[in-house]
């Protein structure tokens, strides 16, 4: 069994293609414009992730998820109604985690990056995910979930879900929601501020479904009218080539392994901030 987190794309993709498709089509009926190139590109980085995760077939993460399942401490027979819903808070608590330290510790940094390249924010960046996830391995994050017992294919098919309700946060063509759904759900507007390069939106708004673990935190922050988001990284990538997408921030710590002096500077290049 494929267990990489990435895995369930293949199913809707063609759809979710489709959509951005048609997206940037109204973009352009209203005279806005739209970077049909970097829409190919999130296409051929995503076809690209599945002959990737199809080869190692079930990875990295995977052995290791089936591994602490061995040594789980209780079995979750998912026949009560708790069980689903503690999954979930479970899965979108250590999601939290997982993204924080995607933007946070270099070494998860170096494949999450490539969500983060794309110059314009349209849904065609929802699937822009990256290659190298099963290298990096931020899925263990969702390790404590198998231990206390509940099955991986259902903690990746949660995880799977909170992805695909993911793709439609990726948009500028819907605004605020009404305040409950604000304060609770991650929406565009949430989202748009996480993808944001401006000094001020950095490092925020980590949630996948929820936004109330950033609230609870500290790491949520509000789109401003006075500030539209800018997004891209913070050193624009000027690039559609998908290999070039994959691969720029690893080409670029190879880069920076060359001034290393000693294990210590390693460790800090590896683990320390992206910064």
């Amino acid at each position: 069994m494929d267990t990489s987190p990435f895995a369930w794309l293949w199913v809707p993709l063609p759809l979710f293609a489709l959509i951005a498709a048609v997206e940037g089509w109204l973009l352009r009926r209203r005279g806005r414009d739209h970077d049909w190139k970097a829409y190919w590109a999130s296409l051929g980085d995503a076809l690209g992730r599945m002959l990737v995760n199809g080869a190692l077939k079930t990875g990295i993460v995977g052995a290791l998820l089936y591994a602490v399942w061995e040594w789980r401490i209780a079995t979750f027979t998912m026949d009560r109604w708790w069980h689903w819903a503690l999954l979930f808070v479970g899965q979108e608590f250590c999601y939290y985690w997982m993204h924080r330290a995607d933007h946070r510790i270099h070494w998860f940094w170096l494949n999450h990056s490539v969500h983060h390249s794309s110059n314009q924010y349209t849904l065609s960046s929802a699937y822009r995910l990256g290659w190298t996830g099963q290298i990096t391995g931020a899925a263990v994050f969702f390790a404590p979930l198998v231990w206390i017992g509940f099955p991986v294919p259902l903690v990746v098919a949660m995880l799977a879900a909170n992805l695909t309700y993911q793709f439609w946060l990726h948009t500028e063509l819907i605004g605020q929601l009404p305040r409950p759904i604000e304060f609770v759900l991650n929406t565009p507007s949430h989202h748009r501020v996480h993808h944001a390069s401006n000094p001020d939106y950095i490092d925020c708004n980590y949630g996948g479904v929820l936004i109330v673990f950033d609230r609870l935190f500290g790491t949520f922050r509000r789109q401003r009218e006075d500030e539209p988001p800018r997004y891209g990284l913070v050193k624009p990538l000027h690039s559609h080539n998908p290999v070039r997408i994959a691969l720029h921030a690893w080409i670029q710590m190879f880069h920076a392994m060359k001034s290393v002096r000693n294990w210590r500077q390693c460790g800090r290049l590896l683990f320390g901030p992206p910064e």
